[in-house]
């Protein structure tokens, strides 16, 4: 008898495995997003996090100031948000789509939230909006929590970047565009980005 349920514990415990190694095989897939959407000098790549589609609310998150001090979306509550992410600022082309925002859209859309976020840390977005003279949009790091690329499906697996992107979010904050760049090479399609902006 007490072999039997030996056997029996045995299996069940072995059961429990089974079903715990599969749950986190399932929220594996569940956390892959766009896989193979975009591409880097010609290689795919898999994005992770929860993907963010039109119409949903868009999910709150934590990002880092140039100061290190935590900003959440809740924080501009009442207020459209354009979001621009970047590979890196350090790059040519993450430079010039956060240029452009502040140079060409910033002015026009004054009402509008606009903020860049990337994994750079925040020392390093301030040493560029201090030498690129970005003054019209907040930047954001993503290198402390993570938050932004997690809950928006945008971190790049095995890069430790967030994929490029512009995510326009009306006064109720809920998504009403979304434009994953698919060359991280090219910039956005700006033209599409203004069009949703005067739709606000």
């Amino acid at each position: 008898m007490l072999k039997n349920l030996m056997t029996l514990t045995s299996l069940i415990s072995a059961s429990l495995l089974s079903l715990n190694l599969a749950a986190a095989q399932y929220q594996l897939l569940l956390n892959q997003t766009d896989s193979g959407k975009i591409s880097a000098n010609s290689k795919m790549l898999t994005l992770r996090g929860n993907a963010v589609e039109l119409g949903q609310q868009a999910p709150d998150f934590k990002a880092a100031n140039n100061k290190f001090a935590p900003v959440s979306l809740s924080d501009f509550e009442g207020k459209a948000v354009l979001i621009s992410t970047v590979p890196s600022l350090d790059t040519g082309v993450c430079s010039l789509q956060t240029k452009h925002f502040n140079d060409k859209f910033a002015a026009s859309y004054s009402d509008v939230v606009m903020l860049t976020i990337s994994m750079d840390l925040p020392f390093a977005q301030s040493r560029f909006c201090k030498a690129e003279n970005i003054t019209q949009m907040h930047t954001l790091s993503d290198a402390v929590w993570r938050e932004f690329a997690q809950n928006y499906g945008l971190l790049i697996q095995d890069m430790g970047l967030l994929a490029r992107s512009v995510i326009i979010l009306d006064k109720d904050h809920k998504i009403v565009y979304k434009q994953l760049v698919t060359n991280l090479a090219k910039e956005p399609d700006y033209v599409s980005v203004e069009s949703a902006l005067k739709k606000l």
